[in-house]
C-alpha cells in the first residue's frame, strides 16, 4: 500500500494459506510475464500456464524462472497432465514437472472420463513430491454434477493430498459452478460451503462480477482463479473495497448507511410521499 487508510480489510500475508490469487497465463511473452510482475508480484500468488499452453509458448523454462524469482508458485494446467494420463503417460508427466523445477501440479478430469478413484490415487502418488491442486467439476457446458457429488469428490480428494480443491468454471466462467449466462450457481455453491471448509477452495472466476460476487459472499481473502493478468491489480483493489462494486461492503455499518447512495426506485418513493 502506498498509503494507509483507515476501514480497508486485513489481508493475509504471503505466502499464504487463504486469500490466494491465481492468475490464468495463457501464453505471455517474458516481456509480458516481466511487466505483469513488475505491478503485481506482491499481490497474486500462483500462476497457472493454461490448459496445454506450456508445451507450445517458447522460452517457457526462463518464464518459470521469472515468476519463481517473484515468489510466485507455478504449474501446468490441469488439461496436460489429462493429455499425458490419456496416453498413458503418468510418469513422462512427472519427469516434464521435474524437469521445469515446479513443486506443484494440478490434477483434473474435466476433459476425460476418469474413476473418482483413479483421480483420488493419482493425487496420493503425486502429493509425496509435490502440493497437489486439484480441480473438481466438468469443462463440458451442460454437464451437470449433484452438489452430494461435488461435495464428495472434493473431500476425498483432500483426504487423499490435495493442498487446495478448484472449482471449475474454465476461463469463460459459464460451466461448473457458474450457469451458462455466467451468474454463480448459488444453491450448489452453499451446499459446497456447507460441507467444505472456505479456505480449502480456489474458486475460479474469470469474470469481474463473479470475483465480486464471491468477496461480498466469503470477504476479503477468499481464494480467486483464472484471473487475467491485466485483472491483478484491479482484482486487489476489488478485495479491498478500492472500487465501486465493493466500496461500501467493508466500511463500519454507520458509513455504509451515510454514503450509501439511494437507488432510483427509492428516490421515486421518496418523490411521490413529498
Amino acid at each position: 500500500m502506498n498509503v494507509s487508510i483507515p476501514y480497508l480489510p486485513e489481508r493475509s500475508k504471503k505466502p499464504r494459506e487463504t486469500g490466494l490469487t491465481m492468475v490464468m497465463d495463457k501464453g505471455l511473452s517474458l516481456r509480458e510475464t516481466e511487466d505483469m510482475l513488475s505491478v503485481s508480484s506482491e499481490i497474486f500468488d500462483l500462476a497457472k500456464l493454461g490448459f496445454g499452453t506450456a508445451l507450445v509458448t517458447p522460452n517457457v523454462e526462463e518464464k518459470i524462472k521469472l515468476y519463481k524469482s517473484a515468489g510466485i508458485r507455478t504449474y501446468l494446467g490441469g488439461t496436460l497432465f489429462e493429455a499425458f494420463i490419456a496416453r498413458g503417460l503418468f510418469d513422462e508427466y512427472r519427469k516434464l514437472v521435474s524437469r521445469f523445477k515446479l513443486d506443484m501440479v494440478e490434477v483434473s478430469d474435466g476433459c476425460i472420463k476418469m474413476k473418482p478413484e483413479d483421480k483420488c490415487e493419482y493425487i496420493r502418488k503425486l502429493a509425496k513430491d509435490f502440493t497437489v491442486l486439484s480441480e473438481v467439476g466438468s469443462k463440458e457446458a451442460g454437464t451437470l454434477i449433484s452438489p452430494n457429488k461435488w461435495v464428495r469428490m472434493m473431500r476425498d480428494e483432500l483426504d487423499a493430498g490435495s493442498w487446495k480443491v478448484i472449482a471449475e468454471a474454465r476461463e469463460s466462467g459459464t460451466v461448473g459452478i457458474y450457469r451458462q449466462n455466467g451468474n454463480a450457481h448459488v444453491s450448489l455453491i452453499n451446499k459446497i460451503l456447507s460441507k467444505v471448509r472456505m479456505d480449502d477452495i480456489l474458486w475460479e472466476a474469470p469474470i469481474k462480477a463473479q470475483a465480486v460476487w464471491f468477496i461480498k459472499l466469503l470477504g476479503a481473502n477468499v481464494n480467486l482463479g483464472n484471473i487475467a493478468p491485466n485483472e491483478v491489480v484491479s482484482t486487489e483493489t476489488l478485495r479491498l473495497g478500492l472500487r465501486g462494486d465493493t466500496f461500501l461492503n467493508f466500511l463500519p455499518d454507520e458509513l455504509q448507511e451515510k454514503f450509501r447512495q439511494d437507488s432510483p426506485a427509492k428516490k421515486q418513493i421518496a418523490k411521490t410521499a413529498d
